[in-house]
């Protein structure tokens, strides 16, 4: 089903995005690496502390209770600005109530507090999600997506590296406090964003559920669709999930590594979504998949360079800087690419779908990553991921049987 392109966002809208994507990003973090090491500092043993991976698990399964968010409508703001703004309050509630945990104390209590926050965000996620591909029209889709994700990953620094940081000075119930005042920034840009326009939404929670599938398998070419969704970043995925371990296991250090991917990997990131978004107004969506799949190849291949150069900071920046450029405009298409698969009357529930279906190359299919590195060796391991990343490539020739339609952009 076609609908008609959204108005271009106001800067309003601009300042919306880039606020939603911060507050997108703040809670990951802190109910996940940040709580660990509290949890840490309280003396908790390793093995308890594995057992907190646990209450990540809301951000895998939102898709079972997307369809809620897109049948039902809250009674103020809206069906999208309104899920965002309850569960935007909510959440600087419990994080504020984390605050207070004491993983001394009453463990259980604070991991079923973080699961409240990871819940929380998560439904957050799936009403943001569903705003941004309802409000961007086609042609700042590419552009869209970088603001939310350079927000996205800001929030992440903001929760990691500040949060531990603030830790140090303050403590961590502070800490806590603090990230529960930043994610005000979340109900701000709801606040000024303008809820869009809306399709025909379900008219019962049972097609909620069921129309969403039913409408996706029945498009042509569907099972060719979903697969090149698993297919097109699993190099990058298999090469990402290794490469800090892969640099250490050269030398470099900790701090090396860090500083170099913060002051080199995030801009370099940032300005690959830009240059993808400003190329996806010119190219078609097909072109910008293929060009940017094998830039991600190029990228992946430039991890070489520092395996036989050594740990030298020359060749760490060039690999991490390439890396992220690839990642960045990859990511770009791809994103986008699913965003138009998306019908808007369930916005929600597909994008909610696609993106898990996206994860899971990340998932499962790099958890033996570990294996294929120890018996091809690091430079057999990542020619190795650059080859995955062809069977994606590949299927684009076939991308008028599964792809979304479109027009070729020019000027």
């Amino acid at each position: 089903m076609e609908f008609p392109d959204p108005r271009p966002l106001c800067p309003r809208g601009w300042t919306s995005l880039l606020l939603l994507g911060f507050a997108s990003g703040l809670p990951l973090i802190l109910t996940d690496s940040t709580l660990k090491v509290w949890i840490q500092d309280a003396g908790v043993p390793i093995q308890t502390i594995g057992f907190f991976s646990l209450v990540q698990l809301p951000y895998n399964l939102k898709f079972l209770w997307a369809p809620l968010l897109d049948r039902y409508v809250p009674p103020f703001l809206g069906r999208r600005r309104g899920w965002l703004i309850l569960t935007q309050v909510l959440l600087v509630a419990a994080l504020g109530g984390l605050a207070f945990a004491d993983p001394r104390g009453r463990l259980s209590l604070m991991a079923a507090l973080a699961f409240g926050v990871a819940f929380l965000s998560a439904s957050q996620d799936i009403a943001s999600d569903a705003w941004r591909t309802e409000s961007l029209p086609k042609a700042d889709q590419g552009t869209g997506i970088t603001t939310h994700i350079a927000a996205y990953r800001v929030a992440i620094l903001a929760a990691s590296a500040g949060a531990l940081g603030l830790a140090d000075l303050a403590g961590w119930r502070i800490t806590y406090l603090v990230m529960a005042g930043c994610m005000l920034l979340g109900p701000l840009g709801t606040l000024l964003a303008r809820e869009p326009e809306a399709a025909a939404m379900p008219r019962t929670l049972k097609a909620a559920v069921v129309e969403p599938f039913r409408n996706f398998l029945s498009r042509e070419g569907a099972i060719l669709a979903l697969l090149f969704i698993v297919l097109y970043k699993l190099g990058d995925q298999l090469a990402t999930s290794l490469t800090p371990n892969f640099l250490r296991s050269l030398g470099f250090t900790k701090t090396a590594i860090g500083s170099v991917t913060k002051g080199v990997g995030l801009p370099a990131l940032i300005v690959g979504g830009y240059l993808g978004g400003w190329l996806m107004r010119r190219w078609s969506l097909r072109k910008a998949l293929f060009v940017f799949g094998l830039i991600q190849m190029a990228a992946i291949l430039a991890l070489l360079i520092p395996a036989a150069l050594g740990p030298r900071l020359p060749a760490l920046v060039v690999a991490i800087g390439l890396e992220n450029l690839g990642f960045g405009m990859g990511v770009a298409a791809y994103m986008t690419l699913i965003m138009r698969m998306c019908d808007l009357r369930f916005t929600g529930t597909q994008f909610s779908l696609l993106t898990s279906l996206a994860a899971l190359p990340r998932t499962l299919i790099a958890a033996p990553a570990g294996f294929a590195a120890n018996f091809y060796g690091w430079t057999g391991y990542f020619l190795f991921c650059a080859l995955a990343a062809l069977p994606g490539l590949l299927m684009l020739a076939l991308y008028d049987r599964w792809g979304p339609r479109e027009e070729e952009m020019t000027g």
